[in-house]
């Protein structure tokens, strides 16, 4: 930099921000955030290295628990999908159309946030029991839902609609009308408006409304153990075998499990972030 530029030079200073107090709040933050977060996993993390490396993979390659694990992802992975399409049509209905009882639907969809989950799990073992409500119109054609792995798809569903349909119904309420139309009046089929102007809008949110249900849907326990049957290698999941595990006062096998469940949780969610990133660039590029 020449002496005239040096001279003709000043520092950028940072404008002041209307709400003051950036130090203690970002301090209060991470403290927060530590003693509610990162304290409790590094606490698992620390109990499950007692074992050692060669320990925890041994512990997690049994073929109780891969059995456990791939039960419990699977079907979470596979229910968080059908929530998003399913949660994505719920959302349109309650933006986009006005009829009687709109208003006690929308509530209907946070039910499961308020419900207990040992009371969700009690419901839907007795509706979908073979002698159930539901159950019993299956069971003559030798289908069986609860107690097997259906009954814990049914029971993560469930669950997990209401994360999607929360997530999307902003976004579609933001989404104006006049833009579909629009695309109606410049001769775009309905296929089109949809999938080039409706859906690149909604992906950011479908994608976080998909990463909250699959997240929830792998933890849950309470409204699964009554409906799953718990059975071995067919209908066990993984939260199932950890309490098993401590119920058996084996710490350092519980520990284990757990940390593997958050190392592949954390896994899938990096991954679906980076989805998210990516979903936004290319809206943010168009």
């Amino acid at each position: 930099m020449s002496v005239a530029a040096l001279r003709t030079w000043t520092p950028a200073i940072p404008r002041p921000s209307p709400l003051p107090g950036f130090g203690i709040t970002f301090g209060f933050t991470l403290t927060y955030l530590s003693l509610i977060v990162l304290l409790p996993l590094a606490a698992l993390v620390w109990r499950a290295s007692g074992l050692g490396l060669d320990g925890i993979w041994r512990v997690a390659t049994t073929p109780r628990v891969l059995a456990a694990l791939e039960t419990s992802f699977f079907i979470s992975a596979f229910a968080a999908a059908v929530n998003a399409l399913f949660g994505t049509v719920v959302a349109w209905v309650l933006t986009r159309y006005r009829f009687p009882g709109r208003k006690i639907i929308d509530a209907a969809v946070d039910l499961p946030f308020a419900l207990p989950t040992a009371v969700a799990g009690i419901a839907l073992a007795a509706l979908y029991a073979p002698n159930g409500w539901i159950g019993s119109l299956f069971a003559p054609y030798g289908i069986k839902i609860a107690f097997t792995p259906l009954g814990i798809f049914i029971a993560l569903v469930f669950i997990g609609l209401p994360f999607v349909v929360r997530t999307v119904q902003p976004v579609l309420l933001d989404l104006d009308r006049e833009v579909e139309e629009a695309s109606a009046t410049l001769g775009a089929s309905r296929r089109q408006t949809v999938f080039r102007l409706v859906l690149p809008t909604l992906l950011p949110a479908l994608l976080t409304g998909i990463t909250l249900a699959f997240a929830r849907a792998v933890g849950e326990y309470g409204s699964v153990i009554f409906i799953a049957g718990n059975m071995p290698f067919k209908s066990e999941i993984a939260p199932l075998l950890i309490v098993a595990k401590l119920e058996e006062y084996d710490y350092a096998g519980a520990s284990a499990i757990a940390t593997v469940m958050l190392a592949i949780s954390f896994v899938a969610l990096l991954c679906i972030n980076l989805l998210q990133a990516l979903g936004r660039r290319r809206l943010g590029n168009a």
